[in-house]
């Protein structure tokens, strides 16, 4: 039996947008991969783009806004159950324009404290950085 190559982690990224102490979190629409679980807003990074381009595409089209990424605050390696790696980019991100109207792609959105959020409905890989979040409020 040969031994199968590791896959290369897809690249995404998250965008960490502040209200006061909360953040934003969108919930997958249920039925599709890891549905109805909370994450933080944006997704996969096409060729060739960088993870600011990538958040700033995805909150448009999940979102309906015009966003920036300003600082990169995090990157972390998640290997699901299924065997699928992520290799996340955290960035933090202000709102410059619209107003929150989710897409198809997203089945609700909430402003969470992070050091109140049940970890249980959120999306593995990004446990790390919500608990990273948490730390800081306290």
């Amino acid at each position: 039996m040969t031994p199968t190559a590791p896959r290369a982690a897809i690249e995404v990224v998250a965008a960490v947008v502040r209200r006061a102490d909360r953040v934003l979190f969108t919930r997958r629409p249920p039925g599709g991969p890891l549905g109805g679980l909370w994450e933080f807003p944006g997704g996969k990074l096409e060729v060739g783009e960088s993870a600011s381009e990538a958040l700033t595409r995805e909150l448009r089209e999940e979102l309906g806004v015009e966003a920036r990424a300003l600082r990169l605050l995090s990157r972390d390696r998640h290997t699901y159950a299924h065997g699928v790696s992520v290799e996340l980019h955290f960035l933090e991100a202000e709102i410059v324009a619209g107003e929150l109207s989710p897409s198809a792609a997203v089945a609700e959105i909430a402003w969470w404290r992070p050091d109140q959020v049940d970890l249980s409905l959120v999306l593995e890989g990004d446990h790390r950085f919500v608990r990273q979040l948490a730390e800081e409020l306290r």
